[in-house]
């Protein structure tokens, strides 16, 4: 097991040094938000996880209040990490947890043409190792089902047999096309509002089995609408990389929790934003948070499922682990334009050291 007493001290990584950050004070605890990092993955290469450095990732997250959100698709879920290591992943890090986790459940193991039945004993198939671990169970969209499901109705036969057998509430994750493509008419409709319908039909039949949503629509209008018609006590997690410090904010009406893949690469901001958050200084969340926002909507612009590449670019600059490498090569899937802007706009949020990420930008810009 990860010794935490082998890790830098709070003020000793170059991270740390420039976010000011002090040891945490959870701002889970004293912030009735509750917030998940998206987490991804550390690559040795292109096929080979490198368990320890992403295990430290993870403490890393933890020390500062932060929730994680493990085997997600910051983690390259679908796009390099497979069922059996993503399986891996999560009993590593559930072991480990001194702080919240929630994992993804999917159907990705899944190969060759799938039915309704086979899509749902994949679920139940993750579901079982994710509670085994101890982690909340994420819902997250099927591609199998998305591409077998013929109405609305077969949507409700799967999540409602899903929702029937879980432990505890699970969080139920709506990720739109721009993160997948291959999700086009989830919830038995092209139509966002008439999908919005048939997702809340199936929420409201089970609300007690539903502990929130996840919703990754880069749409903020719709979520703030969506939270607005949750049944009681069902929480809204946003997943808006582009508008979330007005999400978490809130309004008048209520506020969104937050699972986020920004909240990897921003985590010590982030938790010191949420601290005044907490405190009551909403005008100190939003002075915080600014700078992170133009990174954000940088690191996830179009085709937004490259941001895994923007993210691990960053803790790399960041010191978090020695090689800028993901699995599948997928390093490579942003151009060196991109990267430059991605490292300039995280020195004006506060998230890396200048002259540390300068100094490893210029020997990777050698070594091309």
């Amino acid at each position: 097991m990860h010794e935490v007493s082998r890790w830098p001290q709070p003020d000793s990584s170059p991270l740390r040094r420039v976010a000011g950050w002090r040891s945490p004070m959870s701002s889970q605890d004293q912030c009735d938000r509750i917030v998940f990092a998206a987490a991804h993955v550390v690559a040795k290469d292109e096929r080979t996880v490198d368990w320890d450095a992403t295990l430290k990732f993870r403490h890393h997250l933890w020390e500062h209040g932060l929730g994680v959100a493990e085997a997600m698709d910051t983690a390259q879920r679908g796009m390099g990490l497979d069922w059996p290591t993503a399986a891996e992943l999560i009993r590593r890090s559930a072991a480990e947890k001194t702080g919240r986790i929630c994992a993804g459940v999917a159907t990705d193991h899944l190969t060759g043409e799938a039915g309704l039945d086979d899509v749902l004993k994949a679920y139940l198939e993750q579901l079982d190792v994710v509670q085994e671990a101890g982690a909340q169970p994420v819902l997250m969209c099927s591609r199998q089902l998305a591409a077998t499901a013929k109405s609305a109705e077969d949507y409700e036969k799967v999540y409602g047999t899903l929702l029937d057998s879980v432990s505890e509430p699970v969080i139920l994750h709506w990720l739109g096309t721009a993160f997948d493509p291959a999700l086009q008419g989830y919830w038995g409709a092209e139509e966002v509002d008439q999908a919005t319908d048939n997702f809340l039909a199936i929420i409201a039949a089970r609300p007690d089995k539903v502990d929130g949503v996840k919703v990754s629509l880069l749409d903020a209008d719709h979520e703030i609408g969506l939270r607005r018609r949750l049944p009681a006590g069902v929480r809204c997690y946003t997943g808006d990389d582009f508008n979330y410090p007005d999400l978490i904010a809130g309004d008048s009406e209520g506020y969104s929790h937050a699972l986020l893949g920004i909240f990897d690469p921003i985590a010590p901001v982030a938790a010191k934003a949420l601290s005044k958050l907490a405190e009551g200084d909403t005008d100190e969340f939003h002075r915080i948070m600014a700078p992170t926002v133009p990174l954000s909507r940088h690191l996830f612009s179009t085709p937004t499922y490259y941001y895994k590449t923007g993210v691990v670019f960053l803790a790399w600059l960041a010191g978090h682990q020695e090689q800028f490498l993901l699995l599948d090569g997928l390093e490579t899937a942003r151009s060196v334009e991109h990267l430059a802007e991605a490292k300039r706009l995280a020195e004006i949020a506060g998230v890396i050291e200048p002259e540390f990420a300068e100094r490893r930008w210029q020997q990777w810009l050698a070594s091309r």
